[in-house]
Parts: C-alpha cells; structure tokens; sequence
C-alpha cells in the first residue's frame, strides 16, 4: 500500500457539476494544506464510489468508549 504523508483537512461534494453547468458530473473537492484538489466522477464512478463507501461504513467497528 502506498505511504501516504497528506490528509484532507475538509472534504465536499458537488452534485450539481463542475462548473454548475455541468450537471451529469458529480465533483469531489479535497482540501488540505497544499490546496484544493477536484475530482470528476460521471454517474457511474460516483454510484460505484458510493456503494464502497457504504460496503466499508458497514464493517467499521463501533467507536471505543473511554
């Protein structure tokens, strides 16, 4: 797996495209201390990125409580 030195420090999402003249395209905007990166998903990508996301929400463990 890849080393990674760099988290986002806010990340949003735009359904509405990228520029909003663009509505068949869902952009994912990561922010960090290096700047704003964007990415374009098509209806596709975005619906497979979801279900991953929920496949793997799925099998997190409960937080521990202190």
């Amino acid at each position: 797996m890849t080393t990674r030195s760099t988290s986002a420090d806010f990340v949003t999402a735009f359904a509405t495209g990228w520029p909003e003249h663009q509505p068949d395209i869902m952009v994912l905007s990561l922010t960090t201390h290096r700047g704003v990166q964007d990415f374009a998903f098509n209806k596709e990508q975005a619906l497979l990125i979801a279900k991953t996301i929920k496949e793997t929400a799925a099998k997190l463990e409960k937080p521990k409580t202190s």
